[in-house]
């Protein structure tokens, strides 16, 4: 089988990578699902590869999610060629499970593939960052034509939309529809006639293959036998020397936003999803429509809309591009936006009578603004990277990075719910049912007012004893019942923590005195399949890293609005402290990246309690918004010592007649042998009693004590 050059480079380095990448372009034509599944293999190959230089274990259970994991905790792979590998992943699993694949889509993985590969031919080739590729060869498209069509006929579509059009366009539309369906055929004809073609070599084939399979097992397990500390150093100096060369031009840049788009649930193809191509907003579809126009012969790059509701702005830039800095110009965008007579203007969906100021002589149509590059989400580069977002319709909203894009019902509801409103039924809202002491009181109204003021991360410190656990319930249920967020995630670092809170949700009463887990749906530990209905999720961190970044279904960065993090100065506890499975993140820097990654992924506001807030608390959380002062303290120690003690005294009231009934029996204490209890002694006094003649009247009684 001849081998494509796009990716015959690879031979260098095994016989196995040249032929997937041959394989993977030479069924292109007939089957471009095969071709999605074959670059899934290259790229997992690249991955056992990679972790045998670099030292990193692995065996034949590890799955390709868990090796890129490890890979990136151990040798930190930069960000772009994590998303490569992370994007042939998902499309090859996709293409396994749904057979859908389309032509284009493939097209995409075969660049995606080859940029994967450059890079790792740079990493480990003989010329290392030396390296030219030349440009890509595209195989041949057989989908060209009908994709042709297709434009033509939802430019016709949206043209009879747009405006009245004579009878010509309609049968025009009419033939247009009738050469779809021919096209289909022919298409369908010459995937077959391929098809049969490389079936006839297909047995060939697949002997070379489990041959380079065998030689490249062997290979790998010869390089693991001799690796040493001096070897897996420089393994990891030359993929960080091949990353700096790593460019992304802009088609490479738009596929790595489009499947971001995808993931988060909008429909994108920045080639084919376009204005020009007659795309449109329709009912019930969330679509990502590219080079939307605006006023003065400007486009956005995509505009957003849910169902026909035009929601965002997205503005994206080459990989390179300080992102943070483009936001203005996504505002622009937003106040050029035209409305459209069948579109449903977002302020009238918000309730609103006219669109949202913009503070200077204009407003804003278009409510969410986005600036992206296709770079995933680095802190110490966060205006360089990630996905920038800003709420436009208040001043006060200042635009900050996200690691995603949010999903079309998390836009929504970011748009239907009133902060303002929610803050208003708050300071309504009385705490009398909440049974608090003064100081959890104004504990909770410290929480609520810095939320008030804009603040996204707020730190309680607590005092041990002082009733955290009271305090957040109270405050979490004020929350959910004046709606002032959708879904809270509780976020402990050990499993025992998790449980002491799902114990007290489901104990602790409130108002007509329900519990929280009464009123509020709560997803306990490991239920990590949350519901639309759940408005409470309690996990361990090390359970939503697994969920978040080893999961071809990560949730979406919108999910929870809120999370509370208990104990939050222990995300930083060392590891000898730890669990079992808790002890993958081996090292307390790792476990701090993990502690960190899993607050930084969803766009929520993030509440920490601690009863030692230290540094690196408030590296994350910020300063404390309130601290219990010493006379406070002095009281919540007494107001203990007060509960400890009517616990006290009610269990000893329900003690006392057991224990005289113990002391009746003779039970409550050693009995010598020879004595007989009380009980026995008092059953015969009966008996003579019962025994005794009855004395007459005007006799002396005998004494019972007597008989």
């Amino acid at each position: 089988m001849g081998q494509p050059g796009n990716f015959s480079f690879l031979i260098e380095h095994s016989a196995l990578y040249a032929q997937l990448g041959a394989s993977a372009e030479q069924v292109f034509a007939s089957d471009p699902n095969t071709t999605l599944i074959k670059l899934r293999q290259l790229g997992e190959a690249l991955a056992r590869d990679l972790a045998s230089r670099s030292g990193v274990e692995f065996d034949d259970g590890t799955s390709q999610a868990d090796l890129l994991y490890k890979l990136n905790r151990e040798i930190g792979l930069a960000p772009e060629v994590r998303e490569l590998f992370h994007t042939l992943r998902i499309e090859g699993n996709k293409a396994t499970h749904q057979f859908q694949t389309r032509h284009r889509e493939a097209m995409d993985g075969l660049k995606v593939a080859r940029a994967l590969s450059i890079w790792f031919h740079q990493s480990f080739g003989l010329q290392g960052t030396a390296f030219e590729p030349g440009p890509f060869l595209a195989p041949q498209d057989p989908s060209l034509e009908l994709r042709r069509l297709q434009s033509q006929i939802e430019q016709l579509k949206a043209e009879l939309g747009d405006t009245s059009q004579a009878l010509h366009s309609k049968q025009q539309l009419a033939a247009l529809t009738e050469q779809e369906k021919e096209q289909y055929e022919v298409l369908a004809q010459q995937m077959d006639v391929e098809a049969r073609r490389f079936k006839r070599q297909a047995a060939a084939y697949e002997r070379q293959l489990q041959q380079a399979q065998q030689q490249f097992d062997a290979q790998l397990k010869a390089l693991q036998a001799r690796l040493d500390g001096q070897q897996v150093q420089q393994a990891k100096s030359q993929t960080q020397q091949a990353s700096q060369q790593l460019y992304l031009n802009e088609e490479l840049t738009r596929i790595l936003i489009d499947q971001q788009l995808i993931a988060a649930g909008w429909e994108a193809d920045t080639q084919e999803l376009t204005y020009a191509k007659g795309a449109r907003p329709e009912k019930g579809k969330n679509k990502a429509i590219a080079e939307w126009p605006t006023q003065g012969k400007q486009a956005a790059d995509y505009l957003l809309f849910a169902g026909l509701v035009p929601i965002g702005v997205v503005e994206a830039k080459r990989a390179n591009v300080d992102v943070a800095g483009k936001i203005p110009q996504a505002e622009r965008y937003s106040r050029g936006f035209p409305l459209q007579p069948d579109q449903t203007a977002a302020w009238q969906r918000q309730g609103q009578a006219t669109p949202w100021h913009d503070g200077q002589h204009g407003h804003f149509q278009v409510p969410f603004v986005y600036s992206c590059n296709g770079r995933p989400y680095i802190r110490q580069l966060q205006e360089k990277s990630g996905i920038w977002f800003r709420d436009v319709r208040s001043s006060a909203n200042l635009a900050r990075p996200l690691m995603d894009f949010h999903s079309p019902q998390g836009l929504l509801d970011l748009l239907t719910r009133s902060k303002e409103d929610a803050e208003a039924r708050l300071a309504q809202e009385g705490f009398g049912y909440l049974k608090l002491r003064d100081y959890q009181q104004n504990a909770i109204l410290a929480v609520e007012q810095a939320l008030a003021e804009q603040r996204r991360q707020c730190l309680l410190a607590m005092a041990t004893g002082t009733g955290k656990t009271r305090t957040i319930i109270g405050l979490m249920y004020r929350f959910l019942k004046t709606e002032r967020f959708h879904c809270i995630l509780f976020l402990v670092d050990r499993t025992a923590l998790g449980q002491q809170a799902q114990d007290a949700f489901n104990e602790a009463t409130l108002e007509q005195n329900i519990t929280l887990g009464k009123a509020y749906n709560i997803a306990e530990l490991g239920d990590m399949a949350a519901e639309a209905e759940t408005r409470v999720q309690v996990a361990t961190v090390q359970a939503m890293v697994g969920r978040i970044f080893q999961s071809d279904t990560p949730p979406a960065v919108d999910e929870f609005d809120c999370i509370i993090v208990d104990e939050a100065h222990r995300g930083y506890t060392l590891d000898q402290e730890m669990t079992e499975g808790e002890l993958a993140l081996r090292e307390q820097d790792q476990y701090l990246s993990a502690y960190r990654r899993v607050l930084d992924y969803f766009d929520a506001v993030k509440i920490g309690l601690t009863a030692t807030p230290a540094k690196h608390t408030s590296d994350i959380f910020g300063k404390p918004v309130y601290t219990y002062s010493r006379v406070e303290t002095l009281f919540a120690f007494a107001d203990r010592l007060e509960d400890r003690l009517a616990a006290a005294q009610s269990a000893a009231e329900r003690l006392t007649p057991a224990l005289l009934a113990k002391a009746f029996r003779g039970e409550l204490v050693p009995q010598d042998p020879n004595d007989e209890p009380a009980a026995e002694l008092l059953k015969k006094l009966a008996e003579a009693r019962a025994a005794a003649p009855k004395p007459k009247r005007g006799r002396k009684t005998v004494p019972a004590a007597e008989i």
